[in-house]
């Protein structure tokens, strides 16, 4: 979770947090916890970047990046996106290519809930491969969603807090 050096008073608990978080992610795609935990091993092979189920079903861990208005940083939801089988490989063996940034984005569907946006599951997201070292850049590809709004438009530092007290006190808020 990357952090701003500067606090905010906390909505949910009325504390003076010294630190704004700036991003919030997902360890493992939606589907993968759906999976039995009996079975995991068995089923399912993840790394902190990818993800296969049953060899048929293939994941990417990207970010999507928001603008703040008011802040130099952006805010990143770091989430999983179900690609095809073509993209997985292609993206897979292209890995620690230099110059791998230069591919052309392709599709894939997003596979995290984030519950302050309504549905966000299966929700289309065009997907730009970065620099070795990076994670993918996921593009929201309905601006009319809540989340590919904000992408789109940006968001002021007061929502950010608004997310942070949210995550940070999920049993807090009404």
């Amino acid at each position: 979770m990357k952090e701003l050096g500067i606090g905010f008073v906390c909505r949910a608990c009325g504390e003076f947090h010294d630190t704004l978080p700036l991003s919030f992610s997902v360890k493992a795609p939606m589907a993968a916890a759906a999976v039995p935990a009996a079975e995991l091993g068995r089923r399912v092979v993840l790394t902190r970047d990818q993800c296969v189920i049953d060899g048929t079903t293939f994941y990417l861990r990207g970010r999507i990046v928001v603008p703040i208005l008011d802040l130099d940083e952006p805010f990143v939801w770091g989430v999983w996106a179900e690609v095809s089988p073509k993209n997985f490989i292609r993206t897979h063996n292209l890995w620690t290519t230099v110059g791998r940034e230069l591919e052309p984005p392709y599709e894939g569907w997003l596979d995290t809930n984030l519950p302050l946006y309504g549905t966000t599951v299966n929700l289309p997201v065009l997907i730009q491969t970065q620099p070795v070292g990076r994670r993918p850049h996921f593009t929201i590809l309905s601006t009319e969603h809540p989340l590919g709004n904000e992408q789109q438009c940006g968001i002021a530092r007061s929502r950010v807090e608004e997310i942070a007290a949210t995550f940070l006190h999920p049993n807090e808020l009404p």
